[in-house]
């Protein structure tokens, strides 16, 4: 197990190209890792009441598509399901925009906790989560270690900085 643990530490640790940088949009998550690139149209939460509503009530959400919360300082968070009506995966970003963990397929109406981070994180705190469809981040091929560029981003230590 701890070999496990230090290569998906090695995974996330792996830098971005300084030179590479993302033309990016407010309503765009693009992600970049592997060679690929995937980009989900979102909708944004960004104040307190747009996070505390969520994707609730909401009883389909199209493929490629999702809600981006963004908090104003990095920060533990954790979520829940609550009058969510459809499943959800739910993939946690760090300041940098690095895809530190996903919780795929979240339960319609499951009150309980998912957190941001995985037992064991050495780097907890999280500045954005994307919620898509549930099986949406396999399919799209969004994994732990991607990165996303994005303008709300902390532009100066984005590890996918915009143009």
């Amino acid at each position: 197990m701890k070999w496990q643990a230090a290569a998906v530490l090695l995974i996330l640790a792996e830098p971005v190209a300084a030179s590479a940088r993302a033309a990016c949009a407010v309503d765009r998550a693009v992600f970049t890792g592997q060679g690929k690139t995937v980009s989900v149209q979102v909708e944004i939460a960004k104040t307190p009441q747009e996070r505390a509503q969520g994707l609730m009530f909401r009883k389909h959400l199209n493929p490629d598509s999702g809600m981006l919360f963004i908090y104003e300082a990095p920060q533990p968070v954790s979520f829940w399901m609550h009058n969510t009506l459809i499943p959800l995966d739910m993939v946690f970003m760090d300041a940098t925009g690095l895809v530190r963990h996903i919780h795929p397929k979240a339960r319609p109406l499951d009150d309980s906790s998912v957190p941001g981070a995985q037992i064991g994180d050495p780097d907890p705190d999280r500045l954005m989560v994307l919620e898509v469809a549930g099986g949406e981040a396999a399919r799209l091929g969004i994994h732990e270690g991607m990165v996303l560029a994005h303008p709300d981003l902390p532009q100066d230590i984005a590890r996918q900085p915009c143009d």
